[in-house]
């Protein structure tokens, strides 16, 4: 018996050793656009608290990088570059999985409003100048469990 726990330890330690790394919280998101399929690393975004400091204090953000904000359902939000310093593509997503909106290199530091302008369920946030570069565009589709089509 001594040796099966043994070599379930070695096996346990060995599995832990080949995962990628990926800090906590992170997952995937996938964009449907006319260009291909697009995918991000992103960090969620679900409580109040993580969705008030968003990317704030951040000094640079990967391209295949970005947050999604869950706001659990349909609903008008708003958002601002306060304490952001890099700029930003908002892409505001319908509970379904349709990008509704998106707001293009927002402008860091700023207090000025950037409204979703209807209903959304999700926020993805990304490197200003990546929707324009890979072709994203509203009504795509955006896939992760949080959108139910």
């Amino acid at each position: 018996m001594h040796r099966f726990h043994l070599i379930a330890a070695i096996l346990l330690g060995l599995w832990w050793a080949v995962l990628p790394a990926r800090a906590a919280g992170d997952d995937v998101v996938s964009i449907a656009s006319k260009s291909g399929v697009h995918s991000f690393t992103v960090e969620l975004a679900r409580t109040e608290a993580e969705r008030a400091k968003g990317l704030m204090y951040r000094k640079s953000l990967a391209p295949d990088h970005g947050m999604l904000f869950d706001f659990q359902k349909d609903q008008e939000v708003a958002f601002w570059m306060d304490n952001t310093y890099v700029s930003l593509d908002m892409i505001f997503i319908r509970g379904d999985g349709t990008i509704w909106r998106i707001e293009e290199n927002t402008t860091p530091l700023s207090t000025r409003n950037v409204p979703s302008r209807g209903p959304v369920r999700g926020v993805l946030e990304v490197v200003a100048g990546t929707s324009r570069k890979l072709g994203i565009a509203p009504g795509d589709k955006v896939t992760h469990p949080i959108f139910v089509p």
